[in-house]
């Protein structure tokens, strides 16, 4: 085996030529590219696209092959992070995530704080003075190993997390004490061996090589291909898979992940658009399964993040000549950027961003007109709801415009098997996770209980064009017998709802409503095609 092809993500000063990007994928491009620019990102490096149908299509190496092979990439890896990859006092830990050619949001697996071992649990402590990070990130990485290795079921794992939350009579894992969580992490190691039959790997390269395979083989998961599929996208030629060095957003009060989008994905208003978490891991933040908070908190606890963060966001559209939508970490208070692409947006907003994007300067009238080229500019329509019938029955965050009316469906088979029988429906559930991204497609609308504006789940909604609303503090599901309670009002599966993505409301039944059409940047459209 023999690592020909990594890149380096390395600060030298040379953004990398354009012609790299199918190679390195969209993520690990657009990193290398930052990090030559300045931007504060973790050192790591790409194993090419190139890679994975060489990977898929051979044997995996064994661990001394893949050890003899990248010990000279991660020596350049320790030099910069100033750590050593399986030492137990100064170990380094790592990410490995996908980068595929194509963005596609959550549908290839993450496995993080690669590296860690109980016996590497002291160094970490030594490190960071931190004993509840260093099992926190221990319990994570077995549950993520053991989901995106094995295929393990989450189920006992968020089984043993309730059953650890109901002992010490707490809300979250951020309320446990050091040692009910590290009762929790090797609670969580027994789990694992129940359910894969061995134990969790002490062995670092070990775990680095399973997770780049983990990584590699989910180019060919049912959830990606689908959405390949859904999507016209090329099988070819597979994902990159990107190593970097941990930067800890489960550090404390000063620190969280988040994801933020340059301007409002759903009507293309130039504000910058957050979700961030306290104390958490971007997977917190992007998988739909935990509540998250918009950026005024942060601006109230972190200001100088959040200013950091807004000329961030005006660098980052000049530099990629479109709005963004990225992901960054707060390690006690400093800014590290993890990725950035072209935001993924509703109709309504492509066409008012890339209105705003020429006044700007930014983009040509040229620029817009191909960005805008596989849309219909002129039937853009969005809906507001005029005349409810009565009081709202709850209200969530909304995280795409529009008005969807339908039948409660709980489940994604549920939900397509309504849409093949023409009927609409509503996708109701406690979160939504991108393994629902075909009863997502097959919905008018979707509501979740749980999670927050920018989770995979709510981009590839908002992409779709589908009406969303999140986080309904007001939502009670019962999914034995396929009820739900909205506010104070029981429904079964099969019950009308309506979603209002202007106000997050929801209401029982159908309502009026009324359609409008982007006229101004209609107007600016129809003038660049005029003087084309």
């Amino acid at each position: 085996m023999s690592p020909e092809g990594v890149l380096m993500i390395e600060a030298r000063g040379v953004p990398p030529p354009e012609e790299l990007r199918l190679r390195a994928g969209g993520k690990g491009y657009n990193l290398l590219k930052l990090s030559a620019l300045g931007f504060p990102v973790p050192p790591g490096f790409v194993l090419p696209t190139t890679m994975c149908k060489r990977w898929l299509q051979s044997t995996k190496p064994t661990l001394g092959e893949f050890r003899s092979a990248y010990e000279g990439t991660l020596e350049r890896l320790e030099r910069a992070s100033g750590l050593r990859f399986g030492d137990y006092r100064r170990p380094l830990l790592v990410s490995v995530r996908s980068g595929g050619p194509v963005s596609m949001p959550g549908m290839l697996d993450t496995i993080l704080n690669v590296g860690l071992s109980q016996s590497a649990i002291p160094g970490v402590v030594a490190l960071t003075g931190n004993p509840h990070l260093a099992w926190d990130c221990y319990r994570r990485l077995i549950e993520a190993y053991a989901q995106s290795v094995h295929g393990a079921d989450p189920g006992p794992f968020a089984a043993a997390i309730r059953d650890a939350l109901a002992s010490a009579k707490a809300n979250s894992l951020a309320e446990l004490d050091t040692i009910a969580l590290r009762d929790l992490a090797e609670q969580t190691t027994q789990v694992f061996l129940k359910t894969t039959g061995i134990h969790f790997p002490e062995d670092a390269y070990a775990q680095l090589l399973n997770a780049i395979d983990a990584v590699f083989r989910s180019w060919n998961s049912e959830r990606a291909k689908y959405y390949r599929q859904m999507n016209s996208l090329s099988d070819e030629p597979g994902t990159a898979v990107i190593v970097q060095s941990m930067v800890f957003g489960n550090a404390g009060a000063g620190s969280g992940a988040g994801v933020g989008f340059t301007r409002n994905p759903a009507t293309g208003e130039k504000r910058l658009y957050i979700d961030f978490a306290f104390d958490a891991q971007g997977e917190d933040v992007v998988s739909g399964r935990q509540r998250v908070g918009t950026d005024a908190e942060l601006r109230t606890r972190l200001p100088d993040v959040a200013a950091s963060l807004d000329e961030m966001a005006s660098r980052l559209e000049r530099v990629f000549g479109y709005a963004q939508d990225f992901e960054f970490t707060v390690a006690e208070g400093r800014l590290n950027l993890l990725q950035t692409r072209d935001a993924k947006c509703s109709d309504w907003a492509q066409l008012n961003i890339a209105a705003d994007l020429v006044d700007e300067g930014v983009l040509s009238p040229s620029d817009a007109l191909h960005r805008l080229e596989n849309l219909n500019p002129e039937k853009i329509v969005r809906t507001r709801v005029v005349d409810a019938a009565g009081k709202a029955a709850a209200k969530g965050i909304p995280a795409s415009i529009g008005v969807a009316t339908g039948a409660i469906a709980f489940t994604a088979e549920a939900a397509r098997a309504a849409a093949n029988s023409g009927r609409d429906c509503i996708l109701v559930r406690d979160d939504i996770s991108t393994e629902d991204v075909s009863g997502i497609a097959a919905a008018t609308g979707v509501l979740t209980a749980r999670g927050g504006r920018t989770s995979h789940a709510a981009v590839v909604a908002r992409e779709l064009g589908k009406t969303a609303i999140v986080g309904c503090r007001e939502l009670r599901i019962n999914p034995e017998d396929k009820s739900c309670t909205v506010g104070e009002t029981a429904l079964s599966e099969g019950s009308t709802i309506t979603l209002d993505g202007e106000t997050g409301s929801i209401y029982l039944g159908p309502v009026k409503v009324v359609a409008e059409m982007p006229d101004a940047a209609l107007r600016r459209w129809r003038s660049w095609t005029k003087a084309r």
